[in-house]
């Protein structure tokens, strides 16, 4: 999306061109989720993304959304951005290459329609608080009667029970709570969230893993899987490095007051300013880094010193920085095999050969015409990138063709694709 198509308020308009991935690309025939049928009882990020993954890697995920209104995700916009169809933006990223079914899960009859679909599905996942799917018949004692062999999976904001476990489950209340907001920013500054959903992305990645793991246990004993991730359990997971050395010893992270990078490492450890613009230094020994840019202070340092004196060696080592360009100190310490890389924004990143080569953009077209560039699933398989061109669903899109397959379908029928092709479930 090029900047200067960033409305204020109005629909969006994709990069010119896309490196690969155009529109219609065909997705290969060999993923490996193809036959796994997935419902996606999923709202905003957490559990979208989630089957976002599982179609990236061949599954039909089935999203079933409150009628009239749908997931509210589709209402909620990323910096005022809409795509010109009543949906944001944010909606098309991670609901792409799904289906939709309007639902009324309060509803006797929706919800026997409900359980004809898990009888025939093979995974059920949600992100709903603790409860709210016991509340309307579809909880997971419930269904394990209606299909044992279905793997159930659920986020939640802080586990399934304990007295935090009715708290709205919100990415910038999980990392305020989780203490991942004191690893961030320099020593001095006040808590610093991350500028993105991580808790979000990290239980709908974990859960993924949780899922497959339900899958090839299926495999062997023919019995399905109850998989529960929480956002904060995932954000403790993230911190592990930090997380173990506080817990064997006391110790809190102490960030470094002048380029902090990670609260456990030394200096030169950070991001740091230059003439033009900024570089970043990773581990690096202090008289190595020294003899390559030319200043003597820090061969000087004695061993042991690079964190006890942390903050007085990033701020000598900035204010040497700050008076040359970016690449002129690149060039010194890369000749050296020093870890140096030039610091990039979105501009930067986007015209560099590299990320051309990586082929990371794919372009979405809508049933309105407009076209979307976002970004492909990151996982190779056989040396593929994983493409899908299919654009996120129109609210109840599907309701038709999904109603009347599972309202005919004679219990234990094999379920059929996408558009009717029949699908070989995972045994």
């Amino acid at each position: 999306m090029k900047p200067e198509a960033q409305a204020a308020h109005g629909p969006v308009e994709s990069r010119a061109a896309v490196a690969h991935g155009p529109a219609g690309a065909a997705a290969s025939p060999d993923l490996p989720l193809r036959g796994v049928t997935v419902l996606e009882f999923g709202q905003y990020l957490s559990g979208p993304s989630a089957g976002l993954r599982l179609a990236d890697l061949g599954a039909r995920v089935i999203k079933i959304e409150r009628p009239g209104s749908g997931d509210p995700c589709r209402r909620l916009s990323i910096k005022n951005l809409w795509t010109g169809d009543g949906n944001s933006l944010l909606f098309h990223t991670i609901n792409r290459n799904k289906e939709s079914l309007e639902a009324d899960m309060k509803s006797p009859e929706e919800r026997a329609l409900l359980l004809r679909l898990v009888a025939e599905a093979d995974v059920l996942l949600h992100n709903f608080r603790p409860g709210v799917m016991d509340a309307v018949g579809l909880g997971y004692g419930e269904v394990l009667r209606v299909n044992p062999r279905l793997v159930y999976a659920v986020i939640s904001g802080f586990g399934p029970g304990g007295p935090w476990s009715g708290k709205p489950g919100q990415d910038l209340l999980l990392q305020s709570m989780s203490g991942l907001t004191y690893t961030t920013g320099n020593g001095d500054d006040p808590p610093v969230p991350f500028g993105l959903s991580i808790a979000d992305t990290l239980a709908g990645a974990h859960l993924v893993q949780g899922i497959l793991g339900g899958l090839i246990r299926r495999h062997k004993t023919g019995k399905g899987a109850l998989v529960e991730v929480s956002m904060m359990e995932s954000l403790m997971d993230f911190q592990f490095e930090l997380m173990t050395t506080y817990l064997n010893g006391g110790r809190l992270p102490e960030r470094s007051k002048v380029s902090n990078g990670n609260p456990l490492l030394s200096a030169p450890y950070g991001v740091y300013a230059t003439a033009d613009g900024y570089v970043a230094i990773a581990m690096a020994d202090l008289h190595r880094l020294g003899r390559a840019i030319g200043f003597a202070a820090l061969t000087g340092v004695a061993p042991g010193d690079g964190f006890a004196r942390r903050d007085e060696i990033k701020a000598a080592l900035a204010a040497h920085l700050a008076g040359l360009p970016s690449a002129h100190w690149l060039g010194l310490m890369q000749a050296e095999d020093l870890w140096a890389m030039e610091v990039l924004d979105w501009h930067g990143l986007t015209a560099a050969e590299g990320y051309r080569a990586l082929g990371m953009e794919q372009e979405l077209r809508l049933a309105s015409g407009l076209r979307v560039c976002t970004t492909r699933c990151p996982i190779r398989l056989d040396g593929a990138r994983l493409y899908s061109a299919k654009a996120a669903p129109a609210l109840g899109a599907d309701n038709r063709a999904i109603r009347a397959q599972f309202e005919s379908a004679a219990p234990g029928a094999k379920i059929g694709g996408a558009n009717g092709r029949e699908q070989t479930p995972i045994t």
